[in-house]
């Protein structure tokens, strides 16, 4: 189990590019080609994990398949997030065929959430970057779709996400990307944009 730091910033599409340019000054490496990355969230009926994550309560989940699709990796991943008062960390496992289709079937059995059943769909684009210590994501063209369809709504805005160990110095974080930190969730997002609009 490894703990690591989490910041995220809300950057306008057109001042993307900016970043780019910004962080391509101070050295950043780009590290792995572009790739869409989709995932699907579970929840459960009271939707506790989203109420969770809104309210910032610790220790809280979220539980989600993530896939590759245009990419030679097939495999699904089952990967689960966990926010907890010592950090952040997140578990990983291949999934077989069978689970997979069991898991979207039947749902998934939490110790804290109880059942949950696949909720919706968030996909994006992500480019990857490293400076120094901190490992540099960008996402856009980011989408909303409930598991059980309909009408799929999109987002406007890039997010950037920087993770870094949890021994980083955040001064020094703050001073590499002097840029006003927010906190988002892809997935509260979602949920806000479909059920809420």
């Amino acid at each position: 189990m490894t703990f690591r730091i989490e910041e995220k910033l809300l950057i306008n599409k057109e001042n993307i590019l900016d970043f780019k340019e910004y962080i391509k000054n101070k050295s950043a490496k780009k590290i792995y080609q572009r790739r869409k990355i989709e995932s699907l969230y579970f929840e459960n009926t009271d939707c506790q994990m989203y109420v969770d994550s809104i309210e910032g309560l610790t220790p809280r989940k979220k539980i989600r398949i993530r896939n590759y699709p245009e990419t030679k990796d097939k495999k699904f991943y089952l990967e689960t997030k966990i926010s907890s008062v010592e950090g952040r960390f997140k578990t990983r496992s291949i999934l077989s065929k069978n689970k997979l289709n069991e898991l979207k079937n039947i749902g998934i059995l939490d110790s804290q959430y109880g059942t949950c059943k696949p909720f919706l769909y968030v996909d994006y684009y992500r480019d990857y970057f490293q400076l120094n210590d901190v490992r540099i994501s960008i996402d856009n063209n980011i989408s909303y779709k409930l598991f059980a369809g309909g009408a799929i709504k999109s987002d406007q805005s890039s997010i950037v996400e920087l993770k870094t160990s949890i021994k980083k110095n955040l001064d020094e974080l703050v001073f590499d990307f002097p840029f006003q930190k927010i906190r988002f969730s892809k997935y509260c997002n979602a949920i806000e944009k479909i059920i809420f609009n």
